[in-house]
């Protein structure tokens, strides 16, 4: 009974550490607005019945993956195409992370540009900041196809960045 007690309060902390990360993917993925907070509901409780610990392994990379298969079925369901829904507004505070300035500026734009399929791996290596294994599995594909298509974003971003640039 006392380990039980252990894993709740574990699943507790599990829920307050990573909800606000996985809402945000379900916002950006799920077919509609409203749909994300269901979907991200729905997320935490496959988890907890997929009987895996919440203090062993990644259990966020876990997360991601139930949120993306959630996603992708709710799309199919709806039938509706899949693609960003919130716009988030960069902080210009002093303090503030140099890399979330980018979002909605011309980085910001060029990287909503890229195909969903690399926009995504994008989202989870440098919103998430996911190691290579972990977007490897969360997307069910090769480390080596992670690879390939962060190139193929980044090297898209930056064309196009020379392209402003040349303008």
């Amino acid at each position: 009974m006392k380990n039980r007690l252990r894993d709740g309060e574990a699943f507790d902390r599990l829920v307050e550490e990573h909800y606000d990360d996985v809402l945000a993917y379900c916002r950006r993925h799920a077919p509609s607005l409203d749909d994300a907070p269901d979907v991200a509901q729905e997320t935490f409780l496959r988890f907890v019945r997929s009987g895996r610990s919440p203090v062993e392994g990644k259990p966020l990379a876990y997360l991601f993956t139930i949120a993306r298969n959630l996603c992708i079925d709710a799309a199919r369901v709806r039938r509706l195409p899949v693609g960003p829904l919130d716009v988030d507004v960069p902080d210009g505070s002093p303090d503030a992370d140099p890399a979330s300035a980018v979002v909605g500026g011309e980085v910001g734009a060029l990287v909503e540009a890229l195909s969903p399929e690399l926009r995504e791996v994008v989202e989870l290596r440098f919103d998430q900041g996911f190691k290579v294994g972990e977007i490897a599995s969360v997307l069910g594909v090769s480390r080596f196809a992670v690879n390939r298509r962060l190139n193929r974003a980044l090297a898209e971003v930056r064309r196009g960045l020379e392209g402003r640039s040349e303008a």
